[in-house]
């Protein structure tokens, strides 16, 4: 199951586009009630709960992992307990706020095929595809630190398969962006594999390798960098 799984990570990026829509969906319906900044909250509450806060748990573990001096056994060693640092509800915090008011401001509307189309909608779907094609990268260019699950998803994105996987996914992912914003959509796109270099680049000095944390934790920082880029484009090209 976990091995057909990881030979199909390819579509991790179909499945966040199917995520980003129910949110979208929703966040929609809640605009014409409420005020966006509490809308930005429940789309960002409802993401995290349809994914059951299982990337949450990777955030907390690799914040409390990077905060802690130390070589990398006793780092992965404070991820894997079962305390809670200032380092996790840092990072944590810091992520779900600024991806939060990101949110609240997907609540304007923007040109798309000549119709003002609400943000919500195409902005949660190419955040979503893209926090899960930066996992996509990590397990491509990263290296395991042991034998887990984790290493089922590097195993399989390793070699002439794994390549064709990530040529699959970044299509995927381009032909998403693409038509919901138009060329916008290549830079939230490439800012989504840049997440992904720097979190393995991060995870590789820290850890001397990729763990099952570290897949939750680029999910979500990445959700977050893409948000706020997202905004950036809009607003500047």
């Amino acid at each position: 199951m976990l091995t057909d799984c990881a030979k199909h990570m390819w579509a991790f990026p179909l499945i966040g586009a199917l995520l980003g829509l129910l949110a979208g969906a929703v966040g929609w319906v809640a605009l014409q009630f409420i005020p966006s900044l509490v809308v930005g909250a429940i789309s960002l509450a409802l993401l995290l709960w349809l994914t059951g806060l299982h990337h949450t748990d990777g955030l907390l573990d690799f914040g409390d992992g990077i905060m802690v001096h130390g070589n990398a056994e006793k780092k992965i060693a404070v991820m894997h307990d079962q305390l809670t640092g200032a380092g996790a509800i840092g990072l944590t915090l810091m992520t779900y706020i600024v991806t939060a008011f990101a949110f609240a401001e997907f609540g304007k509307t923007i040109p798309i095929a000549g119709f003002q189309i609400p943000l919500i909608v195409p902005g949660l779907i190419i955040v979503e595809v893209c926090a899960k094609l930066s996992m996509v990268t990590v397990a491509w260019i990263g290296k395991s630190v042991h034998q887990g699950m984790n290493s089922t998803f590097l195993s399989a994105m390793h070699g002439t398969g794994g390549n064709w996987r990530l040529i699959a996914a970044l299509i995927i992912s381009f032909g998403i962006a693409l038509p919901l914003i138009g060329w916008s959509g290549l830079f939230v796109v490439a800012a989504a594999i840049l997440t992904g270099l720097i979190m393995t680049a991060i995870a590789h000095k820290n850890f001397n390798g990729v763990t099952g944390d570290v897949f939750g934790a680029t999910n979500e920082l990445t959700r977050m960098v893409c948000a706020v880029v997202l905004l950036a484009v809009i607003t500047w090209v």
